[in-house]
């Protein structure tokens, strides 16, 4: 369905690291994906994707990607809303999908997939899997507005299940922190899970607090890219 989460990535700049880290804290196995990018796996199935940025500039960031049938069509009414495309619409890999970058009228920045071979998570809602994305904006009224317009069948149709909700920045992260989605993976033990992230080189940016969805905790990995550990 359009609208729903179906993938995640991160860019980094050390893949290598990136593997080192997320093997450990997860129990993830890799293998080469597309280009330099590799494919990370639980129990054999695609759960996320590690690739190198390209430009050092760029942050070290987890990027979620929302489903659609048709990303060009669907970029085009990102800008009529009010959006900007950061990326447009190419294809990945030899008929994986079509990827696209952009972000909605308050930057936040999120990703569009439209699957080809490549359908997006082979696992999710366990241990060591995508279990849901968090927007933290500015203004989360007109966030709704925004989202609920692209992806209104998602998020408000009969049995939605959207993975996805809306908080204002202030409620967890300083009121200057830009807009933006946080990742989350699902832990058994958020508290526990911590001790392995500072181990692994890591560090807590907000340490465990309560949510309708669960217990957050919203850390970094060893190279600066945010994501949280979600215990249900």
């Amino acid at each position: 369905m359009e609208g729903v989460p179906c993938w995640v990535d991160a860019q980094l700049p050390d893949v290598e690291a990136g593997k080192r880290f997320y093997g450990e804290l997860f129990g993830w196995a890799f293998e080469e994906a597309y280009g330099s990018a590799v494919w990370a796996l639980l129990d054999g199935e695609r759960v996320a994707a590690l690739t190198p940025k390209t430009d050092g500039r760029m942050p070290s960031v987890w990027t979620v990607y929302f489903a659609t049938p048709d990303a060009r069509a669907l970029a085009g009414r990102v800008r009529q809303a009010g959006g900007q495309v950061v990326t447009a619409p190419v294809e990945v890999g030899a008929g994986l999908g079509t990827a696209a970058l952009v972000t909605d009228p308050q930057g936040a920045v999120f990703g569009l997939w439209e699957a080809g071979t490549h359908a997006g998570f082979g696992r999710r809602h366990e241990p060591g899997t995508f279990a849901w994305a968090e927007l933290y904006a500015r203004d989360t009224e007109a966030a709704n507005t925004f989202y609920g317009g692209l992806f209104h069948d998602a998020l408000f149709g009969p049995g939605a299940e959207p993975d996805f909700g809306r908080a204002a920045v202030g409620e967890v992260f300083a009121e200057m922190m830009p807009p933006h989605f946080v990742v989350h993976f699902r832990v058994e033990d958020c508290a526990a899970a911590l001790g392995p992230v500072a181990r692994l080189g890591g560090r807590v940016q907000v340490p465990p607090f309560e949510t309708s969805y669960g217990t957050v905790a919203v850390v970094t990995d060893n190279q600066g890219a945010s994501f949280a550990l979600l215990e249900r």
